[in-house]
């Protein structure tokens, strides 16, 4: 039996929006600003994606920590709307969908992550999943205003 949950967060950033979907859309930036990826590859994009990746997190499981690889595809990039999902097994899903809209001069960023997993894998892989988000949701603000500034995105 598979469970699925979601979850949202919303950013603000005073950055242009083609900083945020150029960040956002390229999967092979997200370790500058997610806590758990150690390793991103480009793969030749899937039938439906515009582009494909295998990524590597880094798990904690009590004073283990241990590799779990995935296949992530960037699916819609506009403007507007970034959709990606990633796919790992067995059988669990996150679902991505990324909404950008400008409010008196300040980009708001709303994220909802949508994660499906078989029963007993559900309450580990969700709580992983909105940790590690919400730590990304901390992370993103300064990232995308250093962006629209000129200066480096790590630091």
């Amino acid at each position: 039996m598979v469970r699925r949950e979601t979850f949202s967060y919303t950013v603000q950033a005073r950055c242009s929006r083609a900083d945020a979907v150029a960040l956002l859309s390229d999967l092979a930036r997200h370790g500058e600003v997610h806590p758990l990826i150690v390793r991103v590859r480009e793969l030749p994009p899937r039938p439906g994606a515009r582009a494909s990746y295998a990524i590597t997190d880094r798990l904690e499981l009590g004073p283990l920590s241990f590799p779990v690889t995935y296949q992530a595809d960037v699916l819609v990039v506009t403007d507007d709307e970034i959709v990606t999902v990633a796919r790992q097994q067995p059988g669990t899903t996150v679902r991505n969908r990324t909404r950008l809209r400008e409010e008196d001069g300040v980009l708001r960023v709303d994220v909802e992550i949508t994660l499906a997993a078989p029963a007993p894998l559900f309450g580990y892989a969700f709580r992983q999943a909105r940790a590690a988000h919400l730590a990304l949701a901390d992370r993103l603000g300064a990232v995308l205003d250093r962006l629209s500034d000129g200066g480096p995105v790590a630091g």
